[in-house]
């Protein structure tokens, strides 16, 4: 049975002002935890597909440690075909020697599965565009910084 529209609306506010919160650097990027059920699946586009929750709370941590400097601020959303919202979204890197912050579109599409949360977020980034501006910027990874692993899992199907 698909869920009322307004439930999910009152899921993606909730889910919008913690990323704000991030944005601003009052929360960390495992805030976002409490938007999740425990066997959801996040599909990253350097990371790769990113089982239950625990693993996803490791993931958030070392995909985003060395980055505090990065912006990923949300344009808007939509809720399409009964449970999946799309979230555009932009990720804006650090500075070249130019004093241009070179930034690159991104989507999340996410799926509602009750009670105020999401089982499923995959986000979508073209990553030929972020290493060509990474390269242009001269970008250097912090000390803190993680590597994605080389060997990643592609399969993005929902659970």
């Amino acid at each position: 049975m698909p869920f009322p529209r307004s439930e999910i609306e009152a899921a993606v506010a909730s889910y919008i002002a913690t990323r704000e919160a991030i944005e601003r650097r009052e929360q960390t990027w495992e805030a976002l935890a409490a938007h999740f059920t425990d066997d959801a699946v996040y599909i990253d586009p350097a990371w790769g597909r990113v089982e239950g929750l625990p693993a996803i709370r490791h993931f958030w941590d070392e995909s985003m440690r060395g980055l505090d400097d990065w912006d990923f601020p949300i344009e808007g959303w939509a809720i399409m075909n009964g449970d999946t919202v799309l979230v555009k979204w932009t990720q804006i890197l650090p500075a070249g020697p130019d004093g241009v912050r070179p930034s690159q579109s991104g989507l999340s599409t996410l799926r509602y599965a009750g009670d105020g949360k999401f089982d499923y977020d995959e986000d979508i980034l073209n990553m030929i565009h972020v290493n060509e501006d990474l390269r242009a910027t001269g970008w250097r990874p912090k000390p803190e910084f993680v590597f994605p692993p080389k060997q990643v899992d592609r399969n993005w199907s929902r659970p």
